[in-house]
């Protein structure tokens, strides 16, 4: 194996959005196979439900809504991160989502994969804050049925 390189500030932040999506789409999957695996969920399918309501488009961009509504929470560098992932042309398309909602969920993406390359312990309060937020959702909606 070669030695491995670690890419500078300013090499992070020229990376196309698509390409911090690549990484953050597979960084985002790990925290929440883990967290659902040490939550105690052991079954396949089990994991599989409740793993696509964590990585699913749709909650990815209610993810970005929640992260937008706390004041202050994303910094100026991450929005543009944000933004260059939601405006990037993707060549493929949204299976279960518009293609507003896809976008949307591209620039989640690009954040996650900015802030794992960035600053490992800002991914893990970005990842922190999303999971508990699920957790929040999902506590609400048992309690309404």
């Amino acid at each position: 194996m070669s030695e491995n390189k670690s890419l500078t500030k300013n090499e992070i932040k020229q990376l196309s959005g698509l390409t911090l999506a690549y990484l953050g789409d597979a960084s985002w999957e790990v925290v929440v196979r883990d967290h659902l695996v040490q939550s105690g969920l052991t079954k396949p399918k089990d994991l599989h439900k409740a793993a696509t309501e964590f990585v699913s488009a749709k909650g990815q961009a209610l993810l970005v809504e929640a992260m937008q509504a706390e004041e202050g929470f994303l910094t100026e560098d991450e929005m543009t991160i944000f933004k260059r992932g939601r405006n990037a042309k993707s060549h493929s398309s949204a299976k279960n989502a518009d293609i507003h909602t896809y976008r949307i969920a591209t620039g989640f993406e690009a954040l996650m994969g900015f802030a794992y390359l960035n600053d490992q312990d800002r991914f893990k309060e970005i990842a922190a804050f999303c999971i508990q937020y699920i957790q929040h959702a999902q506590k609400q909606e048992q309690e309404n049925g």
